[in-house]
């Protein structure tokens, strides 16, 4: 398998020896299984931001594993480890918190800790391979004021988006906290259908 660490090592990401990119949701699962198995994982809870795909959710509700969902950012995860007696927390983006050895996201633990798992003799595919991923769109949209959000017509147009989606996915839009972008973040199994839905956003936006 192969591993990539950001700049400060602090966010870590996965590739099978088949090149497909395993990233932090798919990190936090198999962590999440491994610990429940060894009887480490407090509370029988994990604590995960809201841009994690609901095939990690869905994964949880499949091993009684209880889901904490928190604002994107790993402070927020890590508060909600904190309130919640939570050993186990992260994003999408690989950043991840083992609470047993660490309060902060560390890549080379999570690293060694993965590579612990693995060295049974799978292959890396099939130990990645955790979950049905559920479609994911992202898009980024560059405004001049991140309050357009708050926009009347936005605001309607997320709740049109809502009522079409009807309860075959879901629709997350947000400000970046770091650019003046608006993310519109979107899940279903109907690609089709999501494609359309986050085109409504983003022309409104727009």
């Amino acid at each position: 398998c192969g591993i990539a660490l950001d700049g400060d090592a602090d966010r870590v990401i996965f590739s099978d020896h088949e090149g497909s990119v395993v990233d932090g949701d798919r990190i936090i699962a198999i962590c999440a299984l491994d610990m429940k198995k060894e009887g480490t994982l407090t509370n029988n809870a994990i604590a995960v931001t809201s841009m994690s795909n609901l095939g990690l959710h869905k994964l949880m509700a499949e091993n009684h594993i209880k889901v904490v969902v928190t604002d994107v950012g790993d402070r927020h995860v890590l508060e909600a480890m904190k309130k919640h007696d939570i050993k186990l927390g992260g994003e999408q983006s690989g950043h991840i918190i083992l609470g047993k050895f660490a309060t902060t996201g560390d890549g080379l633990l999570v690293a060694l800790e993965v590579l612990f798992s693995i060295r049974k003799g799978k292959k890396a595919s099939s130990f990645f391979d955790t979950f049905k991923k559920v479609p994911q769109i992202l898009k980024n949209i560059e405004v001049k004021d991140k309050s357009i959000i708050n926009n009347t017509k936005v605001k309607n147009t997320i709740k049109k988006v809502k009522k079409i989606m009807n309860g075959q996915g879901r629709i997350l839009v947000r400000k970046s906290g770091t650019e003046s972008k608006i993310r519109v973040m979107g899940e279903s199994e109907n690609r089709k259908l999501l494609e359309k839905c986050i085109n409504l956003i983003t022309k409104t936006i727009k």
